[in-house]
């Protein structure tokens, strides 16, 4: 066992890399779950969006056109589950778990021919000075133009659903629709806009995951972080900040067990590999002491004739 190997400069900037798919997951999904619905099709959206981004970053050679198919994947998936759920009235679990189920079967279908590939890759944006300071300028300064978005959209989800009147009425719409409807608020049009931007921070995510992050293309490469970014949300307290915080706990704790597998540490490898997912839940669970924060009308169906 060699610990030595280990560098904390990058590790911490690995793990902010491993953190943001997630990060991005979560927020989106969070503007979700506060406009009342709860969308378990998140890692059906991430796998669509991460072979959807990867085939078009390859065909195009642009990373960049592969990011903007990605987001348009999620957000036309989440058209379905928005049908089947604001308008067919289906229910919502039910509906979220076909759409996880239905995207992982299509993204196999369609990664065949891309298994092997290895995509363009996508620039760092290295700021002039500030990349090269010590310490500082890796950790901070020196990473792909994605990860300052995942934490800009953070501040601005922050920003929107406190300090902007669509926010107020986004959260008026997840605490009472039928309040919401009577002061003459479009409760499906807000939930419908809700869902598609919660598929295209989902398809973003998935393809930070298939581009950057690994860059090839794996069948399930998502590997789940669908469903840890659904319990964030609910153990973050519907809280961006929050989110972020737990975001960054999950990425850093991953990014350490691989680190100490490669060492050579005498656990096994299987309990590693776990400890990500406990550590983060424990963690989440003793956050979330705080109830407050869960809309009231989530996962309630809406109908307007109510």
């Amino acid at each position: 066992m060699d610990l030595s190997a280990i560098n904390p400069v990058l590790l911490i900037a690995s793990l902010m890399v491993a953190a943001t798919p997630l990060l991005l997951a979560a927020i989106g999904e969070l503007v979700v779950e506060r406009a009342g619905v709860l969308n378990l099709g998140v890692e059906g959206m991430m796998i669509i969006g991460a072979i959807a981004g990867f085939a078009i970053a390859v065909e195009t050679t642009s990373p960049l056109l592969g990011l903007v198919a990605a987001m348009v994947a999620g957000a036309v998936l989440s058209l379905l589950f928005a049908f089947l759920t604001q308008f067919a009235l289906a229910n919502q679990v039910a509906s979220g778990l076909a759409l996880t189920l239905f995207g992982l079967g299509l993204s196999a279908l369609m990664g065949q021919s891309y298994v092997g590939i290895k995509p363009p890759a996508m620039a760092k944006l290295d700021i002039p000075v500030l990349s090269d300071l010590p310490v500082i300028g890796p950790i901070l300064f020196s990473h792909d133009p994605v990860l300052y978005i995942g934490i800009g959209l953070t501040a601005a989800v922050w920003w929107f659903l406190k300090k902007s009147r669509g926010g107020l009425i986004l959260r008026a719409v997840g605490e009472s629709h039928d309040a919401a409807h009577a002061l003459g608020y479009n409760v499906i049009r807000v939930r419908v806009l809700a869902i598609m931007f919660g598929g295209a921070c989902a398809g973003l995510g998935g393809a930070y995951i298939s581009l950057i992050r690994v860059p090839q293309w794996t069948e399930g490469m998502t590997a789940g972080i669908g469903w840890i970014a659904l319990a964030l949300v609910v153990f973050a307290s519907w809280k961006p900040w929050r989110v972020l915080l737990g975001a960054y706990l999950f990425g850093g704790i991953n990014v350490l067990q691989l680190n100490l597998q490669a060492a050579g540490i005498a656990i096994p490898v299987e309990y590693l590999a776990m400890s990500p997912y406990l550590i983060t839940i424990l963690v989440l669970v003793i956050m979330s002491a705080d109830k407050s924060g869960a809309p009231a009308s989530l996962g309630r169906t809406f109908h307007a004739s109510q």
